[in-house]
C-alpha cells in the first residue's frame, strides 16, 4: 500500500514481546515516532521482563501480555484496550514488529485500522494474514534498521539512532558500589545466550579473560539467575588463573544496563545484554558463528566481535554467508568451537590497540 502520513496526534500500538536484545531494538524507533510526532499516544504490549527492562521510558503507556497466559491472556488485554479512549474505539496504527504465531495471534486482538508489519521475506507463522501494510523489502540489513524502517510506511525515517535507556539513578548507584572507581579498565563477560548453540566454552572465556587480567583489567563476572548461567560461571571462574569479581543473578534488569555501562568491554555471545552494553555505549567483543554479526552483532561497532560465521556456513551449510539467505541462523552442535581462544584475544587486542589510554 501507499504510504500515508500520520495524524498530528495519532493512537499508535507497538507490538513487540520479547527478547531483551530486540526490544533494545525498537526504542530508537520510539525516539523517532515521538520527536515526529510529540502529540501521540503510544501504546506498546511487551513481554514482562521486557518490561522492567524498559519501564520508565517517556511517552510510552506499557501494556505487558504474559506469554503463559495463553488466549485467556489475549483476551484480558482486549478487555484492556476497550476500556481505553481510542478515537473510534481503535488505534490509528498498529506496528506489529514480531512474527511468530504467538504474536500474530495476540495482534489480532488489538483494535487498529491500519497494520503495518514485515516484509514477505521475514514473514513467517501466516504474518502477512494479521497485517495490511508492510515495511520495504531490504535484504541485508541489521534487525534495529529493520524496526526502524516500520515508521517508513507512516511517511516517516529513522534517520538518527537514539536509545537513552531509563536508567534510575539507584541503579547507577548499585553499579557505582560493586567495584572501584579507579582507572583499572574492566572487562565484563555476560556468557550465556537464551539460544544455547551460542554459547562459548567456560575454558575459551577463562583464557580471554586471563589474558586481560595479564594486561592489568579487572575481569567481572555477570548475567541471570538462570541454572545455566550459574553453573557456566562457576566453570569459567574455576578455570581462571585470576580472581573475577563475581555479579551473576545479583543485579535486576534495571540494574544490568547501569552494569554495563561501567565496563569499557563486555565479551558475550549474540544475547540480550550484547544490544543492551551497546546501546549504553559500551564496546562489544561479540562472539559469532551461529549468528551473522552484521545481522544482529553489535549495532554501533563491529570491530570487537570474532566472526566466524562464514566458516559456519561453509562447514554446515556447504555455502558461504553470501550464498545463504539472509538472517540464516546456524545453530548446530559444535558450531561455536569454530572462535578460538587466539580469536578472542585478538579482538581484545584490537580494543586495546584503538584505545591506549585504557
Amino acid at each position: 500500500m501507499a504510504q500515508s502520513s500520520l495524524s498530528a496526534s495519532p493512537a499508535i500500538c507497538l507490538l513487540r514481546l520479547s527478547a531483551l536484545g530486540d526490544v533494545t531494538h525498537v526504542v530508537p524507533l520510539v525516539r523517532t515516532l515521538r520527536a515526529a510526532r510529540p502529540q501521540a499516544s503510544i501504546t506498546w504490549v511487551i513481554g514482562k521482563g521486557e518490561r522492567r527492562l524498559l519501564e520508565g521510558l517517556e511517552g510510552v503507556d506499557f501494556l505487558e501480555y504474559d506469554k503463559k497466559s495463553g488466549l485467556a491472556g489475549m483476551r484480558a488485554l482486549r478487555r484492556v484496550l476497550q476500556e481505553r479512549p481510542l478515537p473510534g474505539g481503535r488505534f490509528d496504527v498498529l506496528l506489529q514488529m514480531q512474527v511468530a504465531a504467538r504474536a500474530n495471534l495476540l495482534s489480532a486482538f488489538i483494535p487498529a485500522e491500519r497494520r503495518v508489519g514485515y516484509d514477505r521475506s521475514r514473514s513467517k507463522d501466516l504474518h502477512g494474514l494479521f497485517v495490511n501494510e508492510r515495511i520495504p523489502d531490504r535484504p541485508g540489513i541489521h534487525v534495529l534498521d529493520a524496526i526502524g524502517s516500520f515508521c517508513e510506511p507512516l511517511g516517516l525515517r529513522q534517520t538518527e539512532v537514539i536509545w537513552d535507556l531509563p536508567v534510575p539513578e539507584d541503579a547507577r548507584e548499585w553499579a557505582r558500589a560493586q567495584w572501584p572507581l579507579d582507572t583499572v579498565p574492566t572487562l565484563l563477560i555476560s556468557p550465556c545466550s537464551s539460544h544455547t548453540l551460542r554459547n562459548w566454552r567456560p575454558e575459551r572465556y577463562a583464557a580471554v579473560a586471563d589474558h586481560a587480567a595479564q594486561r592489568g583489567w579487572r575481569v567481572v563476572m555477570c548475567g541471570g539467575r538462570s541454572q545455566l548461567e550459574r553453573d557456566t560461571t562457576d566453570a569459567i571462574v574455576a578455570a581462571m588463573k585470576h580472581p573475577a569479581l563475581d555479579l551473576v543473578g545479583k543485579d535486576t534488569l534495571k540494574q544490568l544496563p547501569a552494569l554495563l555501562e561501567r565496563g569499557q568491554l563486555l565479551m558475550t555471545p549474540d544475547s540480550g545484554p550484547m544490544h543492551i552494553a551497546n546501546a549504553m555505549g559500551t564496546k562489544v567483543l561479540g562472539l559469532h558463528a551461529a549468528s551473522n554479526p552484521v545481522r544482529s552483532g553489535p549495532y554501533s561497532d563491529l570491530r570487537y566481535c570474532a566472526d566466524r560465521y562464514d566458516d559456519a556456513a561453509r562447514k554446515y551449510l556447504g555455502k558461504s554467508a553470501s550464498e545463504i539467505a539472509w538472517g540464516t541462523k546456524i545453530e548446530h552442535d559444535g558450531v561455536m568451537d569454530l572462535i578460538t581462544v587466539d580469536d578472542g584475544i585478538a579482538a581484545f587486542e584490537r580494543y586495546v590497540a584503538d584505545h591506549p589510554a585504557v
